[in-house]
């Protein structure tokens, strides 16, 4: 007894120490949007005592927080160099959207791939998951071009269209995955009642596969919020991302850290909701399978 509660405080603390490893560049990253620039570059570096101060987020979203931290500066919107509310809402606006494309389209087709046989089905399957091999690179490039000829350039609708194409091979094989742990001899039995195939689908499947596309939809809409290639291939001046502007932050004078911080720190949150919306199902959707013999 006094052993197997030795080993469970043992697997506890280094539960504790292995979350903290990964946890403490996310808090680090966080405070430094809340220091003054001696306090970022201090040596030996600080942690925990020192002045919080709003002002990066005050430049990064052109507002007053007004919190009383430190010495600020009330910024108007568009003030300084380094607004970039626009950008976090051009980020929200293309990860939701391009998600909802490819997880309309992924169930669809995973059903069909998962209930209707047909010739070619499994080659079809391995052709979908070659795809998702492809470097980005290899296509940004032709990529650029197709759009241009179809003024899709810096337009919301192509680049949700490549973010939804790009997320749209592991999203299929994801959702057909799992449809396959949902017995068939369910949709055999509605069949003899006189359910159609779209009944049965849209009626039984899809709420019993909630789970699994919860955990679709997260890794979807994480793949498009952090993608940075495309983004930079399709756009100009009119939208960009949050990966891409971050770039921005680098000028002829140094790297204004601060500020960086703030937006990342601020690019966390919309991430984090949609986990905790979705949080039920995710955990079930994530272990659908795992003990399928």
């Amino acid at each position: 007894m006094h052993q197997s509660r030795g080993i469970r405080t043992l697997r506890t603390i280094a539960g504790w120490l292995v979350v903290g490893v990964f946890f403490f560049p996310i808090y680090f990253w966080t405070t430094v949007a809340f220091r003054n620039a001696k306090d970022i570059f201090n040596w030996p570096p600080i942690f925990v005592d020192f002045e919080p101060t709003a002002r990066n987020f005050e430049q990064v979203f052109g507002i007053s927080l007004g919190f009383g931290f430190g010495a600020q500066e009330a910024v108007t919107p568009g003030g300084g160099n380094f607004y970039m509310a626009p950008r976090l809402w051009d980020s929200i606006v293309i990860a939701s959207m391009s998600t909802v494309l490819a997880i309309v389209v992924a169930t669809l087709a995973a059903y069909c791939l998962s209930r209707m046989h047909f010739r070619g089905r499994h080659e079809f399957v391995n052709w979908v998951l070659s795809t998702r091999m492809m470097p980005p690179v290899a296509v940004a490039v032709p990529m650029f071009f197709i759009f241009k000829q179809f003024s899709l350039l810096d337009t919301y609708l192509g680049v949700i269209l490549v973010h939804g194409l790009m997320n749209l091979p592991l999203a299929v094989l994801l959702m057909k995955s799992f449809f396959d742990d949902i017995p068939s001899e369910i949709d055999e039995s509605a069949l003899l009642d006189g359910a159609s195939r779209w009944t049965i689908f849209r009626r039984i499947v899809l709420p019993m596969a909630k789970g699994g596309i919860a955990a679709t939809a997260v890794l979807c809409f994480i793949f498009s919020w952090t993608e940075f290639l495309f983004v930079l291939t399709l756009t100009q001046t009119s939208i960009k991302t949050v990966p891409v502007v971050s770039s921005t932050f680098v000028t002829s004078i140094g790297t204004a850290w601060g500020n960086m911080a703030a937006l990342g720190a601020a690019a966390i949150v919309p991430a984090f909701i949609v986990i905790m919306l979705v949080q039920r199902h995710l955990v079930r959707g994530l272990t659908m399978g795992s003990l399928k013999q």
